[in-house]
């Protein structure tokens, strides 16, 4: 209970400030949202300030946001005139999650399959195609990773279309873009993992045993070497479920990510303020799950007032 009450204060205190370090900066930068190409008129400028409630001071206008959020509302988009915020929140993270959801699991089968193989048979044709995976997902930007596959594949080849989601077979380009990263990155570790507990007493005793490659490699091997995934899996999530920012704008999938690029460009507060909770309250709340998940996987390991799943683990 120590635990849990501990994390729950952490998780709330965390949020809140995130949540007012991104006002207080959104306010303070230059520009605001209602600069434009053509220059308003200074009455018309004014009346809009005061109707939003941006002439106020900055404490001022944090204790109004905060006190909207307890009565569930997080106003309405300047950008896009008459939306509530929260119908554009539940609008685009449908798009996102999908994309999310496909993504992770791509990149969580494929990262552990190609990651244990490797580990299993190093330095042969599988070791050496993870190693190329890990290096093209850890150093090639995706938005460049993006381009070069619908240069190859809609372009040169002419198989898939190029974006938005309005055609068969136009969600594989981005949803192989969204998942390069973090499968390089599960693939790494996995074959981190994989390799050091082949090297275990245990391991030696189970071949000694007969057993076969498989069971060794899925059963003992990487069931073992799951502990350091779990910790990588919160953020992964989180990062995933709410979108690519740049995967989303590039391929034009009308996700979060598309809205908070626009947001940001377009000096829409309440749209960024509204993104910024959702992402940052999912961001915590599946590390805090993930933080929990020691506890199943590895019985050896128990939650205490004192130290933390990782602190024990370690």
């Amino acid at each position: 209970m120590k635990y849990f009450l501990g994390k729950s204060a952490s998780f709330l205190l965390t949020l809140v400030l995130l949540c007012a370090s991104v006002f207080v900066l959104l306010r303070v930068a230059p520009g605001g949202p209602f600069d434009g190409e053509k220059a308003l008129p200074p009455e018309i400028l004014e009346n809009l300030n005061r109707h939003y409630g941006l002439d106020l001071p900055i404490d001022e206008q944090l204790i109004h946001w905060f006190g909207q959020l307890l009565n569930g509302d997080l106003g309405e988009s300047f950008q896009y005139i008459g939306r509530p915020v929260t119908e554009l929140i539940i609008e685009s993270v449908q798009v996102s999650a999908v994309f999310g959801v496909g993504a992770l699991l791509l990149s969580l089968l494929g990262g552990c399959l190609i990651g244990a193989f490797a580990a299993f048979h190093r330095n042969n044709k599988i070791d050496r195609l993870s190693q190329f995976v890990v290096s093209l997902g850890n150093t090639v930007p995706s938005y460049l990773f993006a381009g070069t596959l619908v240069l190859i594949f809609s372009k040169w080849l002419e198989l898939l279309p190029p974006a938005l989601l309005d055609e068969p077979g136009s969600w594989i380009l981005p949803l192989v873009t969204l998942a390069i990263r973090p499968l390089s990155m599960v693939l790494q570790l996995t074959r981190s993992s994989v390799t050091e507990s082949l090297q275990t007493e245990y391991i030696r005793t189970a071949v000694a045993k007969g057993a076969s490659q498989f069971r060794v490699l899925f059963h003992h091997a990487l069931r073992n070497s799951l502990i350091p995934l779990i910790g990588l899996l919160g953020p992964l999530t989180a990062n995933l479920l709410t979108g690519s920012f740049l995967v989303e704008t590039v391929f034009q999938i009308p996700g979060m990510g598309k809205y908070f690029v626009s947001a940001v460009i377009n000096r829409d507060y309440p749209l960024v303020m509204g993104v910024t909770l959702f992402y940052g309250t999912l961001l915590l709340a599946t590390t805090w799950i993930s933080d929990l998940l020691y506890g199943w996987v590895d019985p050896r390991i128990r939650l205490n007032s004192q130290s933390t799943p990782h602190q024990e683990s370690a």
